[in-house]
């Protein structure tokens, strides 16, 4: 049985997932999973050409290597923030959020009544494919599924804590790219601006009681949301594994560069 992500917050552990994108391939799952170290990996249906099938073959490939996965999405719609679910999901993070409204709309394509207004269906592996029945699938749905919501913009900021209060809101997560260009230091992710901001989403995130994330951007980065009390953390992805991996051979073959 895999231990949730969800599970793990609840448990107060340090949770390390991956992120998979561009070069996004059940393979790469795998040889997450074999390395170790990780509990989960996100998949980036915002900014990356990942369609729907193609997200339940990766959903697959995570349970498969003993991994939770999460699916980052732009909440344009009931189906797109409820179809990832249905592939079996740990849960959904909906980003570029700038409304309380907002938020509270995704809560409800996200859940089942009473908590929301998802719609059932029993043909999924959150069913069982037909073999759950309707009460308990919508128990253990409501129960197990999480909702992350981004923190990226000047507006979600500015109401971070009507957001982070909000019942159905499980994590919050800090887009840390998007959030310090809209600060007006893009990529200065310690800029004094930047780490204000994530002050005052680490206290909003503690006076509701709820964890929060961070897509960590190096290891002094990392230890100062640490140190405010971030919990789970995005370290890398398969574009920066690569990247990573060709200064690596470079510098281990200069000679021959």
């Amino acid at each position: 049985m895999i231990k949730s992500i969800k599970q793990r917050l609840e448990d107060h552990e340090t949770v390390r997932v991956f992120f998979i994108g561009p070069l996004a391939n059940p393979k790469l799952i795998e040889m997450v999973g074999l390395a170790g170290g990780y509990h989960g990996v996100w998949i980036d249906q915002e900014h990356s050409a990942i369609p729907h099938q193609q997200t339940e073959t990766l959903v697959l490939a995570s349970r498969a290597a003993g991994l939770d996965a999460f699916v980052r999405l732009a909440p344009t719609d009931y189906a797109t923030v409820m179809r990832p679910l249905e592939t079996g999901a740990g849960g959904v993070m909906a980003a570029q959020i700038r409304t309380v409204e907002q938020v509270q709309q995704i809560v409800e394509w996200s859940f089942y009544p009473p908590t929301g207004n998802r719609g059932l269906y029993s043909g999924n592996y959150e069913a069982r494919y037909g073999a759950a029945d309707p009460k308990s699938q919508i128990e253990a749905a409501n129960r197990n599924r999480w909702l992350a919501i981004q923190i990226e913009t000047l507006e979600a900021v500015d109401h971070v804590e009507q957001i982070a209060a909000l019942d159905g809101v499980d994590c919050l997560f800090v887009g840390p790219g998007d959030l310090s260009a809209v600060l007006g230091v893009p990529g200065q992710v310690t800029h004094p601006k930047s780490i204000a901001a994530l002050e005052k989403i680490g206290a909003a995130a503690q006076a509701a009681a709820k964890p929060w994330g961070i897509l960590a951007r190096s290891a002094e980065h990392a230890t100062t949301c640490r140190e405010l009390g971030c919990r789970l953390f995005s370290l890398s992805g398969d574009v920066d594994f690569f990247n990573r991996g060709i200064r690596a051979v470079k510098q281990a073959y200069k000679d021959l560069f």
